[in-house]
């Protein structure tokens, strides 16, 4: 019998749901007959945390006295937006310091988040309704009239791997690529990811209500480079990356242990974001997805040694998580993970609590996203001139 979101809500306001993580449910499913889980699970919580570099801060500052309509902005020496009215800005995480390359923008976010203390620096033209043109000062999030993340792409599904064919250390965003192959890097959760338990996006969508950061957040759209072109395995999965969200919450209630700064050498500075996405069981279908074990993730290894990242062969979230895969060609290679999945097991029991302590209830989308969507490349091409 197929359920609602709001047949599930009422059972969370009886005290009556039955919620488990997404590894709990997997573990269940192997043991039990699916269609009788479907009927007797309600939630299944996923989580992940790791870095996500389209991610960013919008904070209004509140007006000088006399104005200023700020045209340059550095937040302890991070370059910010100036481009959102007199003091709106938008911080990127990915910013850096113009004095220290490993400071940037994810890392005055985190810092805000935990109640310090950062300096303001603005300059502006002055005009007639703005006439200051310099201050220098300080903020925190309690100054600040708002502070929310607005992440533009996160919860990547299905992330690829990487590896390196070159004879030197490559710096990417997977973190140091040894040379002739000498290690494989990964970021995913596996089972517990978000976007591998409802593949086709049936219960995700605009407005879904999630845990961000610590705290309460929502799916604001579909994330940029929305792929869901992309080949699926028999369980749904996209063998390369595929959906992703675009996320937003309110940051002065976020916390350091879900939102935390990171620098990847000779690349730069990224953040670790922490998401918890509930997802309902409406039917023995979504019953078989979210019973997706990491033996049946597939994914691809792409060499960022070569010009295009080529695949040099395929694994399962289950190899890589034991320490070695084997290449196209025989090799066998080391692997470390990106991600923390000790964080993304937190979160995912988190949300579970906030469920059954009745703090947290589903919502229903109130737009779905694209599914026949993908990446255009940016190629040269001629402007037109008049």
């Amino acid at each position: 019998m197929a359920k609602t979101i709001a047949q599930i809500n009422e059972k969370i306001k009886k005290g009556t749901v039955v919620v488990v993580t997404a590894e709990a449910f997997t573990a269940m499913a192997k043991e039990q007959d699916i269609a009788k889980l479907a009927e007797e699970v309600d939630i299944v919580t996923t989580a992940t945390f790791g870095p996500m570099c389209s991610s960013g801060a919008i904070m209004n500052f509140g007006h000088w006295s006399p104005g200023i309509r700020m045209e340059e902005i550095t937040l302890n020496g991070v370059n910010a937006y100036e481009g959102l009215a007199a003091v709106d800005t938008y911080l990127g995480a990915t910013s850096e310091s113009k004095y220290d390359p490993t400071y940037g923008g994810a890392t005055v976010i985190e810092e805000l988040i935990a109640g310090k203390d950062v300096r303001l620096h603005a300059r502006g033209k002055g005009t007639d309704c703005y006439p200051t043109k310099e201050i220098d000062t300080y903020i925190n999030k309690d100054t600040l009239n708002e502070f929310y993340l607005f992440n533009p792409r996160n919860a990547y599904q299905n992330y690829s791997a990487a590896t390196n064919s070159t004879n030197r250390i490559k710096y990417t965003y997977m973190g140091s690529l040894l040379p002739r192959f000498e290690n494989v890097t990964y970021s995913t959760s596996g089972e517990l990811s978000p976007l591998l338990n409802d593949p086709y996006l049936r219960t995700i969508g605009l407005g879904t209500r999630i845990f961000l950061g610590g705290t309460e957040g929502y799916v604001a759209w579909n994330g940029t480079q929305f792929n869901t072109r992309r080949e699926r395995n028999r369980q749904g999965i996209p063998k390369m990356p595929g959906a992703t969200l675009a996320v937003i919450g309110d940051a002065k209630q976020m916390s350091t242990e879900f939102i935390r700064a990171a620098y990847y050498e000779k690349y730069g500075v990224s953040m670790f974001v922490g998401i918890g996405i509930p997802i309902p069981v409406l039917d023995v279908e979504m019953a078989e997805h979210l019973a997706i074990s990491n033996d049946k993730i597939e994914t691809s290894i792409l060499d960022y040694g070569s010009e295009g990242h080529p695949s040099v062969g395929s694994t399962t979230f289950a190899q890589l998580a034991s320490g070695t895969v084997t290449l196209a060609d025989g090799t066998e290679v080391k692997t470390a993970p990106m991600s923390s999945l000790a964080k993304a097991r937190e979160i995912a029991e988190i949300l579970n609590s906030w469920i059954k302590e009745k703090k947290f209830y589903l919502t229903e989308p109130v737009h779905m996203f694209p599914t026949d969507s993908f990446v255009k490349p940016l190629v040269p091409r001629e402007g037109v001139q008049e």
